[in-house]
């Protein structure tokens, strides 16, 4: 299969590069598209075998659920189940589109390959004009989970997408790099009080604002457990390369990374840090790379999965990163980490 790019300006669409795209959904193929979080791999919702062909072409276990996303409110009909949850139209009416997935409960007819045979379905309406016009093109709602090869960082621009699924996909739409960098929040709204099944571009205070107290699941699946909702197993958004993870404070974090250097004096490092770390890495010699201000709770987001993906390149023995500390989406980022190190952290003792 030749994987083909199709090249969009988000600010002045081209109506036929859309029609192209909408056309190959329309035919059972597979589209990456842009979203604001991350680039996902569309296919149509609503037939079994673009749904299937999703998990053949991701390497992805039919365990792990997929996100069906839709461009307007009628597109929901034919995804979820009526009554819908109380909180749902506070949160759509607030939230929507953007980057804020709700867990529901799924119409019948849906398929059950899509929710990993739960009774509920993930939804989300992006805020990302090339999306909702591929998404209204196609007309149906797409199935679209992140457009990368299963277990491995997301991706963040057409490149990473091409990287890990050419020849395997139909097509990527290119739209340049993605705006918020990890994927959307979701939240269950079946449950009572909710529950924040996977962090995201919203955080628990925005959600909090609106309706009022929220739990986050903190519990994390092996590799083979039927999971409600993506983003839930162990292992995620993984570079190929072992990842050491550190959390403590900026001093304790650059003593203990130092101290580790010291003792691997002929180990391939390379770190993936923050700006206040380049000097450090500077005088220790090792590779590095930058997720830029560690207070940027939000560009450190934009450039995560950036990072990972260049740093997992330099063909190091190990790569060594810390957790941000900030509130917000800093809390999405260390989730994403954590699940990066398969849930080994590295607590850096109190700096001397």
């Amino acid at each position: 299969m030749k994987t083909i790019r199709i090249a969009i300006d988000p600010h002045a669409i081209d109506q036929a590069g859309i029609a192209h795209g909408a056309q190959i959904i329309r035919d059972g193929g597979l589209v990456a598209m842009p979203t604001e979080t991350v680039y996902g791999l569309a296919g149509n919702a609503l037939e079994p075998r673009a749904v299937a062909a999703i998990f053949q072409a991701k390497g992805r276990p039919t365990s792990d659920p997929l996100i069906v996303h839709v461009a307007d409110m009628v597109d929901l009909s034919a995804i979820c189940a009526v009554p819908l949850p109380a909180h749902f139209d506070q949160l759509t009416a607030h939230f929507w589109p953007g980057p804020l997935t709700l867990l529901v409960p799924k119409h019948p007819q849906l398929s059950d390959l899509i929710t990993a045979g739960h009774t509920s379905v993930a939804v989300r309406m992006p805020a990302h004009p090339v999306a909702t016009a591929l998404i209204r093109a196609s007309g149906v709602p797409l199935v679209a989970p992140s457009a990368n090869l299963f277990s491995r960082p997301s991706p963040t621009s057409a490149d990473h997408v091409m990287h890990d699924l050419e020849g395997r996909i139909d097509a990527v739409i290119d739209a340049g790099p993605t705006q918020v960098g990890v994927e959307s929040t979701i939240l269950d709204i079946t449950s009572s009080p909710p529950r924040i099944l996977r962090q995201g571009g919203i955080t628990r205070a925005h959600i909090e604002a609106v309706i009022g107290p929220v739990t986050v699941h903190t519990q994390h699946a092996a590799h083979d457990t039927a999971v409600i909702a993506p983003g839930l197993l162990l292992k995620h958004y993984s570079p190929r390369t072992p990842l050491r993870l550190y959390r403590g404070s900026v001093a304790a974090v650059q003593q203990a990374i130092v101290a580790f250097c010291h003792a691997h004096p002929h180990m391939r490092i390379a770190w993936l840090g923050y700006a206040h770390d380049a000097p450090q890495a500077t005088a220790l010699g090792v590779q590095f790379m930058s997720l830029g201000d560690i207070n940027d709770d939000e560009s450190v987001a934009r450039h995560l999965f950036e990072g990972l993906r260049a740093v997992d390149l330099l063909q190091a023995d190990v790569i060594i990163t810390s957790e941000p500390l900030g509130t917000g989406i800093a809390a999405a980022v260390r989730d994403r980490l954590f699940r990066a190190a398969e849930g080994r952290v590295i607590e850096a003792p109190a700096a001397n």
